[in-house]
């Protein structure tokens, strides 16, 4: 038996679950909000955001997610910190496990996000978001002029660093292989372009630089003679692709090979009714706050409705 029971609970703290909590709690569903490993989300490891609109001279990434927190909380949503290990969706109410608790909900909203794959390295972790970014889309702008390297051998990297010489004078991709793994349609887009260049065999072993100052340069190690060498860059995108935050879904939902939830064309619905998925859990193309924000408002009219429909409004 649960310990307590909602008619909705949100998952996830970054964008989307925080405009479904904002637009679920003005609807009067007293939405409760559990809000994961990660509280705010990827924006919380970004610095500026200047592409979020209504905010004409840019927001730090954690003052915008803490904007969207209070504006949910206005309305009534409650917050619980801490993460859910395992869930039972065939179960009515849903049952949630969220550390010693069991919590039911009559609908969930899955707002997990996705995390991306970084390189593991100390210095990553120090610079991210001083130079360091793994979003080209987010951040390629403030390197207007500058040289960056691109971490990377897939679609993702082909993708990120096409993008980043609309900005850079130089982009050079780092692939750790002497092959791509990237699909014949982007290869060719980058290797006709001037500005990009590539190093084969080579893994970045350290970032240097200051978050006062940026990125200076990476040291690179060639996986084939051992040797290191040092490379001057202005900033370092790693581009190795993102994994969503669904494991805890496994078996339960519908997945693609990637591990993105599955949802109706045109809507948040799973396949499972009353299980709503919106952000970056289930879309692995634009991964911009401003669409995860979008298909949050989209989860909480859905979930609105189908409690309705199903007597529990």
């Amino acid at each position: 038996m649960a310990d307590e029971t909602h008619r909705l609970v949100i998952l996830g703290s970054g964008p989307a679950g925080l405009t479904a909590a904002l637009y679920s709690a003005r609807a009067n569903l007293a939405p409760l909000l559990i809000e994961g490993a990660e509280p705010g989300g990827q924006l919380t490891i970004t610095t500026e955001v200047e592409n979020y609109p209504g905010f004409e001279h840019g927001i730090q990434g954690p003052e915008l997610m803490n904007v969207f927190r209070l504006q949910a909380e206005r309305f009534g949503t409650k917050f619980v910190v801490g993460e859910v290990t395992a869930v039972d969706l065939r179960k009515r109410p849903f049952e949630l496990a969220a550390g010693k608790k069991t919590i039911g909900a009559d609908a969930l909203i899955i707002a997990t996000g996705a995390s991306a794959k970084l390189m593991g390295i100390d210095s990553e972790k120090r610079l991210m978001g001083y130079g360091v970014s793994a979003c080209a889309t987010c951040d390629g702008a403030f390197f207007k002029n500058k040289e960056a390297v691109v971490v990377g051998g897939g679609d993702t990297a082909m993708e990120e660093a096409a993008f980043l010489t609309r900005f850079c004078t130089k982009v050079t991709i780092v692939h750790r292989r002497n092959a791509l793994r990237a699909s014949k349609i982007m290869q060719d887009r980058v290797a006709g372009n001037p500005k990009i260049a590539f190093i084969w065999d080579s893994v970045v072993e350290e970032i240097f630089g200051e978050q006062k100052t940026g990125v200076s340069g990476v040291r690179l190690k060639n996986l084939k003679t051992g040797a290191a060498s040092d490379f001057r860059t202005d900033a370092v995108f790693v581009a190795i692709g993102h994994q969503p935050n669904t494991r805890i879904f496994e078996g339960q939902l519908e997945m693609d090979e990637l591990g993105y939830l599955k949802v109706r064309p045109g809507s948040t619905y799973t396949k499972v009714e009353g299980v709503f998925a919106a952000g970056d859990v289930a879309d692995k193309v634009y991964r911009q706050a401003v669409t995860a924000a979008g298909t949050g408002c989209m989860a909480a009219i859905d979930a609105e409705r189908w409690l309705e429909a199903h007597g529990t409004h």
